[in-house]
């Protein structure tokens, strides 16, 4: 086995942890939006379709995510039979529509955001002393050398 260095262990670290934290998120958004009918995957889709400043087709939103497009493409379908999506003609390419809100998922994007600022506000109560900042920062530049090293490949 090859020897890590401290840099490589804590890494190491913290990807077990993120992906630790990526588990007890998913079950707590599923616990929190339950009762409006949303599971933590269709609560993070219509989260990212409110996220970016025009709709999107459903690669660009699997990409935005770092998710599979057909992982994505599943949800936005049932999203869509619900009428909580649409989908829109897409002038770059005819056969991969654009995604938006309807009325009714903007509703329930803004339903799920009065859960959300309070369970948040609620978490981060008990996290002082931790530069939560600088934590965003490195889980950011190490998504983005992951998007690198892929691109890559």
């Amino acid at each position: 086995m090859a020897d890590s260095t401290e840099n490589g262990r804590a890494l190491g670290s913290l990807i077990f942890e993120t992906l630790r934290l990526a588990g007890r998120l998913t079950l707590s958004g599923d616990a929190l939006m339950k009762d409006i009918g949303l599971t933590s995957a269709r609560w993070q889709i219509i989260g990212v379709i409110t996220f970016l400043p025009s709709p999107r087709t459903v690669s660009d939103l699997a990409r935005t995510m770092g998710l599979s497009r057909q992982a994505v493409q599943r949800i936005v379908n049932d999203l869509h039979s619900e009428g909580i999506v649409c989908l829109l003609p897409n002038p770059a390419h005819k056969r991969a529509p654009l995604v938006a809100l309807t009325e009714k998922g903007t509703q329930l994007h803004e339903e799920a955001e009065l859960r959300r600022i309070p369970w948040t506000e609620d978490l981060v109560s008990g996290l002082d002393g931790y530069d939560l900042k600088a934590t965003s920062s490195a889980l950011s530049a190490l998504r983005h050398r992951l998007e690198k090293m892929q691109s890559e490949t």
